[in-house]
């Protein structure tokens, strides 16, 4: 798991939105156990707080679950609800922001498409 770190947000919120990522892409699925909060902290050089703090913001948000002395696992479904809920985020959020952006340069939206196909 590589991640690129960035001064903009926490880090705790980087690793969060690596490890929906990588359940988005199909890395982890369904019943797949997440890397423990030690080996995290170690290969990345983290705080294992931090560490624990993204995995209880996953759990909180129902994707993955404690297993007592076991570790965390992602839980059924959890790739299907990221997937409605960043398509949800895109078209809230992310989208007007490039239809603006795409409007402030002058571009043909239609252009870009074709542009993209070849």
């Amino acid at each position: 798991m590589q991640i690129k770190w960035n001064d903009k947000e926490p880090i705790y919120r980087q690793l969060r939105d690596k490890l929906v990522e990588l359940i988005l892409e199909g890395v982890f699925q369904n019943g797949d156990p997440l890397p423990s909060v030690r080996q995290v902290s170690s290969e990345h050089r983290i705080n294992p707080i931090t560490v624990s703090k993204a995995f209880q913001m996953l759990v909180d948000d129902d994707l993955i679950e404690k297993r007592r002395g076991v570790g965390m696992f992602v839980v059924a479904g959890a790739r299907e609800r990221l997937i409605v809920d960043e398509r949800e985020r895109f078209i809230s959020e992310d989208w007007p922001q490039i239809i603006a952006r795409i409007e402030r340069l002058g571009l043909d939206p239609l252009q870009l498409i074709n542009q993209s196909e070849t």
